[in-house]
């Protein structure tokens, strides 16, 4: 862990910009698939996942495998799955954009009207831990927004095969195409499709910095959600906080490891200190070593700040994906936060609760982007249309403002086109 100074951290630079080596091998992946197709899919399985598969049939998991797959469930895993995709879905569900009509001024009647996307793709890690509720965080909510088709792509281990849990899930939120299918490749293929794989309108999911390089890269030739890249949290507590419990919460981000970042900002040394003491107790405890161990000496730093107020300047600066509030001024403070991706107030307020079960999906902008953007919501499933339609009451009330625009602009068959309507 490293001591940083308020000064040191406000001059953090986290802007997305990928290294030139990744970059050009995603470029060359895209322009692979996009000329050879499936071929180039089975080369890359083998290359990336080490997978050997026969034929592009094979990338698909067929009902079968879903059927052998759910005798490996046991029952407790299956409730935690659907009690997670049953908050997701409710979560969802109040938060979809409903259709709207009513007047402007001249009378006529205007309004939107929200369609889910026909065809969605959704990618889903897999790696060094199968993000099983990734698939509910996602592919449910495509499901509760009414998209009918929703093709999930995630790579196989070793042997070719998928997570059974991660099958379960896939299955019960809603997926109708699995694809044994990662990195840049996966998402080359759902963009612009194969001999074998149509593509999709829109791309969801989270991934390895290959995987969103990929997701800008196709931008334009399919829409996509956002670029979330490696796990951070920010936890920004006063000495009312636990320490052991603010160090679990950084030890939970950290354990993803890669560029995953762990933060503590506090005007309180005394817990500063206590949390350097718990995260070194607790660590050597954990089972994924090396990931943490990578995170704890590179990317975890403790802040200490003058007034909860300047820690708060800080975290808007920083613009975390999650921030974990803990303070007796909570209800104060709060207001003042204006770029997290999700926000978990109080002492008993795990970043896992929303990693899991909370409803929210845990797909969230990271790197600072979260000062443009939010994290994935139903609605981002959902297109939207304007609709417009006038009365000739309406119309004759609008033409004087339609014909001073045409004229304004120059337009002049613009304003001729609304005028016509009232000569006859």
């Amino acid at each position: 862990m490293q001591v940083l100074s308020a000064a040191d951290f406000a001059r953090f630079d986290r802007r997305y910009q990928p290294s030139d080596q990744v970059a050009n091998t995603v470029s060359e992946v895209i322009d692979a698939v996009r000329r050879r197709g499936d071929a180039a899919l089975l080369e890359f399985a083998a290359r990336f996942d080490r997978v050997n598969f026969a034929s592009a049939d094979d990338l698909v998991v067929s009902s079968h495998d879903f059927e052998a797959a759910e005798s490996q469930v046991d029952e407790q895993v299956r409730a935690a799955i659907r009690a997670s995709l049953e908050n997701v879905t409710a979560f969802a569900d109040r938060s979809k954009r409903r259709d709207w009509m009513g007047t402007n001024a001249q009378g006529a009647e205007v309004g939107e009207i929200f369609q889910p996307f026909d065809r969605v793709g959704i990618y889903v890690p897999g790696g060094t831990a199968p993000l099983v509720s990734t698939v509910n965080m996602t592919v449910g909510i495509a499901k509760a927004a009414g998209c009918e088709s929703i093709v999930v792509c995630t790579p196989p281990g070793p042997d070719g095969t998928i997570n059974a849990a991660m099958l379960h899930a896939l299955q019960a939120a809603g997926a109708t195409e699995v694809w044994r299918l990662g990195g840049a490749q996966a998402i080359a293929a759902l963009a612009l499709g194969t001999e074998t794989l149509i593509p999709v309108q829109k791309i969801f999911g989270p991934g390895n910095s290959y995987v969103m390089e990929a997701k800008r890269q196709v931008f334009g030739a399919v829409a996509v959600d956002l670029l979330p890249g490696p796990s951070e949290i920010l936890v920004l507590a006063d000495d009312s906080a636990n320490p052991a419990w603010i160090a679990a919460d950084l030890l939970a981000q950290a354990e993803h490891g890669g560029d995953s970042v762990a933060i503590l900002v506090s005007d309180s040394q005394a817990l500063l200190d206590a949390v350097v003491g718990e995260v070194d107790r607790q660590a050597v405890t954990l089972s994924r070593q090396a990931p943490l161990r990578s995170v704890l000496e590179k990317n975890c730093s403790l802040v200490k700040v003058e007034t909860m107020e300047e820690g708060v300047v800080l975290t808007n600066a920083f613009a975390p994906e999650h921030l974990s509030l803990v303070s007796r001024r909570e209800a104060e403070l709060l207001p003042s936060i204006r770029t997290s991706g999700a926000i978990f107030l109080g002492a008993y307020s795990p970043v896992a609760a929303g990693d899991f079960l909370a409803g929210p999906s845990h797909e969230l902008p990271t790197g600072g982007a979260c000062k443009g953007f939010a994290g994935l919501t139903v609605d981002q499933f959902q297109r939207r249309t304007s609709v417009v339609r006038l009365s000739r009451e309406a119309l004759e009330r609008s033409v004087p403002i339609i014909e001073t625009f045409a004229r304004i602009e120059g337009l002049d068959a613009h304003g001729r086109s609304a005028g016509i309507r009232l000569e006859h």
